[in-house]
């Protein structure tokens, strides 16, 4: 007798024919460029550990515009995953009640953003201002 081979369905691009998965591809590739960008910043406190010599030029590095054009891919990466996180937040979380009444999912979205907006302005005025 001959035995026939098992179907085996083909995995290849199975993630392009829906764009769901296609935006859940895109927020998960995002965690590369964050990685990336965190061996960047290891490089620079290795730099600066190893004196000013060293962290200069880690500094003249990071002045390349190649290295200009990696820091606005990795920001604008971190966006489409921040905003992308803040919107599945809601479906993910336990439901939220406040006065016996649900909290709308737009409002914990809204809640996120406004969080995250606070949280800059405060990191900024410390940069800028010099730290209290």
């Amino acid at each position: 007798m001959s035995r026939r081979r098992p179907y085996v369905r083909s995995m290849d691009g199975w993630w392009r024919k829906n764009p769901f998965f296609v935006k859940y591809m895109l927020r998960e590739g995002t965690s590369v460029l964050v990685g990336a960008y965190s061996a960047v910043v290891l490089w620079g406190l290795l730099a600066l550990s190893a004196g000013p010599q060293a962290y200069a030029g880690w500094l003249a590095a990071m002045s390349h515009p190649f290295s200009i054009v990696f820091h606005l891919a990795v920001l604008v990466a971190v966006g489409y995953h921040a905003m992308t996180w803040f919107a599945v937040a809601p479906k993910t979380m336990p439901p939220l009640k406040l006065g016996g009444r649900a909290v709308p999912a737009a409002t914990i979205v809204a809640a996120q953003y406004a969080g995250a907006a606070v949280a800059s302005a405060v990191i900024l005025g410390a940069v800028w201002g010099g730290g209290a």
